[in-house]
């Protein structure tokens, strides 16, 4: 192992927990490894790793330790038997769960004299190592900042502030953001797919349209920023128009259209509030509030 590369600990070898290992084990990290199922180390153990026989050991054995288990209820069990052995070390959670959690365990963290950073990967285990992929982290910056080149072996480390709950709030936006916009590509996939068009020639064009769309992102972010929405390029006005003909023709092949008709709905609601002659950015209005519009 390199004397350059800091010892690092990993606790949780399901998939992603392993991938993590295997990636410190690869640029040179001694890495020690626990999990609740021992054998479940083995492959890690082959390449290197060493495996500690409890939790507490596990933890002693370096100064950074990266927690990646089922939730936040698998974690406190694992950990708070063992939290006097905290002291001192840095803790980097990468176990998923809500803003509110990762503001608990911050607070325990530190009432046990741990460095505390919250994290979300984004990515899958696959791409653990790719420098492309973002590994969100939140917590105090000058701790980020000390373990940046370790955390620089996973992923490309994103700090998103010393709020504790940001990794997880960004989390919860950005896979929003994906589900809504891989089911938006299915939708469009099997209306064409109605017409005979295979997936992989309306994809090509989809992901240019996308491309496209994040230009008008791009441009809409400082409306919503400010809370005005000029609408010079199309508005909300126009773009339910446009959607009536999305909504046609997908009835008229058979589509399933309770996404559209989601999106219609919002955007009459937003037609509603006054800003018809907005642009499509003025709908976080009526999603910033949806209590109000019914």
């Amino acid at each position: 192992m390199h004397a350059d590369r800091p010892a690092v600990t990993v606790m949780g070898l399901g998939s992603m927990g392993s991938a993590l290992a295997a990636v410190l084990l690869e640029r040179g990290h001694e890495t020690t490894v626990w999990n609740r199922s021992a054998h479940r180390a083995q492959s890690l153990v082959d390449r290197g790793a060493r495996l500690a026989a409890t939790p507490e050991e596990a933890i002693t054995a370096s100064p950074l330790t990266l927690v990646c288990v089922l939730d936040y209820e698998a974690l406190h069990a694992v950990l708070d038997p063992v939290a006097g052995s905290l002291a001192g070390k840095v803790l980097v959670n990468l176990t998923s769960g809500s803003p509110e959690q990762a503001h608990k365990t911050a607070a325990w963290a530190r009432s046990h004299a741990a460095d505390y950073l919250d994290g979300a990967v984004m990515t899958t285990p696959p791409g653990v190592g790719n420098p492309e992929m973002m590994f969100l982290y939140s917590g105090p910056h000058t701790v980020f900042e000390a373990h940046r080149p370790t955390l620089a072996s996973l992923g490309d480390p994103l700090h998103l502030g010393t709020d504790p709950g940001l990794a997880s709030l960004y989390d919860a936006a950005l896979l929003g953001l994906m589900w809504s916009t891989m089911t938006g590509w299915l939708h469009g996939t099997a209306l064409v797919g109605a017409e005979r068009t295979p997936a992989t020639a309306f994809t090509p064009v989809a992901i240019r349209w996308l491309t496209a769309v994040a230009g008008f992102l791009t441009t809409y972010a400082p409306q919503v920023d400010a809370g005005r929405y000029p609408g010079e390029d199309a508005t909300v006005d126009v773009q339910i128009a446009a959607i009536d003909h999305l909504i046609h023709a997908a009835a008229a092949r058979g589509i399933d259209n309770a996404l559209p008709e989601l999106l219609k709905s919002a955007m009459e609601r937003t037609k509603a509030a006054g800003h018809g002659s907005d642009s499509y950015a003025s709908v976080i209005e009526v999603l910033k509030s949806p209590a109000d519009d019914k």
